[in-house]
């Protein structure tokens, strides 16, 4: 059995909110449930697994997002990052997630020894012994990294002692001595396990051209975002202007760090001003600090480094979607969706269309593509192939994230509202005839996020109102055939099938 997790961005506590350690106690009851489902086989009888390995697949842990990054200045991921003191910092910060996060990692650590994941026995006629002790299921835990986790895929003997930390702090598997792989295919006991279960897996912020710059060994602009723009601007705004702000508008601002995509920011930082912020110069010095940050953010030398003379790349793109003096008139979210999602190959959020182009699924190999790194969890189907009587379902898998998410409001994105929610998910795979045959099991748990009262209310009336009784109108549905039926006179697109 083949269980895999992703998106967890576990901080040193200085910047934005996590799951709480609960969280990692549901999850580790799910798997005892789900460990002993998969005991189940196809002929009806009950055996029980011998082993669960359990992928983290990314930004588990997340020392970008740290305000330890304010100082020494000069010190950051786009600079040496095999330097002593650099390798210092990094130490320092993870150590620091570690000790913060110390009751759910003892969770997980749990996970790995000897009776962290118990089945019950089985009987002589195949059935689960009643009243018995439960039997091990031995748990290999195994870490792979993003791009908020990279510094783990260094070599060398600075983060192999790094590693010995996090592998004895978090019941690892990993080598200590060996970079954590970025590929399921620099581990082989990584790679044996995905083949085992026709699963294919990576991070997925390969491609992303915000947070993968070629090299997984080198920083990425998403690493400037955060740490000179995201983590810096709660603090300075609440330094340089907190006696004149509201409580609510405060309370917001430490949201930040949540918001889904996270160029949204801005556009979320304008409907939290608009909700709390009564007084319009108020709201105006906030606009100001942030486009003061995201000044200094554009004319560092590794963003400038970026630029080219073609008016669609990365930094102009940046530029037009983080400043707010830059702002369209209308339509601002939308087009910083649009630019977001064509510069990462699509015209959605979804990577399911780089799952089509993986080896392992044009050569059959996989039958299920997993990527994480969206923090949208989704079940795309991407083929049914048809061979000597068997059919193969191939799927694209998306593992989402363990944590709260803002995302924007579908009725009127022009009053760039957000609401909340804390979301986590978790993927099963199984192998052979556990789970009675069943070839994956995929769950995801959504909690409602309860705004703090001081932010419950609302200063502008907002752009659209209704009156007392008056029903919301609904746009007017245009006749039409369904989609999936070719309009007249055009010819049908006809699917070409792989050889």
């Amino acid at each position: 059995m083949l269980v895999i997790v992703s998106d967890l961005h576990l901080t040193d506590g200085s910047t934005g909110e996590m799951l709480s350690p609960e969280t990692m106690r549901i999850f580790a009851r799910r798997l005892e449930e789900l460990a002993r489902a998969a005991s189940w086989r196809t002929d009806g009888t009950y055996r029980p697994i011998e082993r669960l390995d359990l992928v983290l697949l990314g930004d588990v842990l997340d020392p970008i997002r740290s305000v330890r990054w304010a100082h020494p200045a000069n010190l950051r991921p786009w600079g040496d990052p095999h330097s002593a003191d650099f390798i210092e910092q990094i130490t320092r910060i993870s150590c620091a997630i570690l000790k913060h996060n110390a009751e759910s990692l003892s969770i997980l650590r749990g996970l790995a020894s000897h009776d962290g994941v118990t089945v019950p026995p089985a009987t002589r006629s195949g059935r689960p012994a009643p009243a018995s002790p439960g039997q091990g299921v031995v748990v290999r835990i195994h870490y792979m990294v993003g791009n908020h986790d990279w510094f783990f895929h260094l070599g060398g003997a600075g983060y192999d002692s790094l590693r010995r930390t996090l592998a004895s702090q978090m019941g690892l598997a990993n080598p200590s001595d060996y970079p954590f792989p970025h590929e399921m295919g620099e581990n082989d006991e990584l790679l044996e396990i995905m083949r085992r279960h026709n699963v294919a897996a990576r991070h997925g912020d390969l491609y992303d051209p915000l947070n993968f710059d070629g090299d997984r060994d080198t920083a990425s602009l998403g690493d400037a975002i955060v740490i000179e723009l995201v983590n810096r601007f709660s603090t300075e705004v609440e330094s340089a202007m907190g006696d004149d702000l509201p409580a609510a508008t405060i309370l917001g601002l430490r949201e930040i760090d949540h918001v889904r995509p996270l160029l949204l920011i801005p556009v979320w930082i304008d409907g939290l001003l608009e909700r709390t912020c009564v007084r319009p110069a108020t709201r105006k010095r906030v606009k100001t600090v942030w486009d003061r940050l995201a000044d200094e953010f554009l004319q560092l030398d590794f963003v400038r480094q970026h630029d080219t003379l073609n008016p669609l790349d990365s930094v102009d793109g940046l530029q037009r979607a983080l400043k707010f003096s830059k702002r369209l008139s209308v339509g601002w979210a939308s087009a910083t969706a649009e630019w977001l999602h064509g510069l990462r190959g699509g015209n959605t959020g979804s990577y399911y269309r780089h799952a089509l182009a993986e080896q392992d699924f044009r050569n059959r190999r996989a039958k299920h593509i997993v990527y994480g790194h969206t923090h949208e969890a989704e079940i795309v189907p991407l083929d049914a192939s048809y061979a000597e009587g068997y059919v193969l379902d191939q799927l694209y898998f998306n593992t989402g994230t363990w944590r709260r998410v803002h995302r924007q409001t579908q009725l009127a994105p022009a009053e760039h509202e957000f609401i909340a929610s804390d979301v986590m998910t978790c993927l099963t795979f199984f192998q052979g005839d556990e789970r009675g045959g069943r070839p994956y099991e995929t769950w995801s748990g959504t909690l409602g996020y309860r705004r703090p009262e001081a932010a419950m209310h609302r200063i502008d009336p907002g752009n659209t109102s209704h009156d007392t009784g008056q029903s919301i109108s609904t746009p007017g549905l245009q006749a039409h055939p369904p989609h999936f039926t070719s309009p007249s006179g055009q010819p049908r697109i006809v699917p070409i099938r792989r050889n």
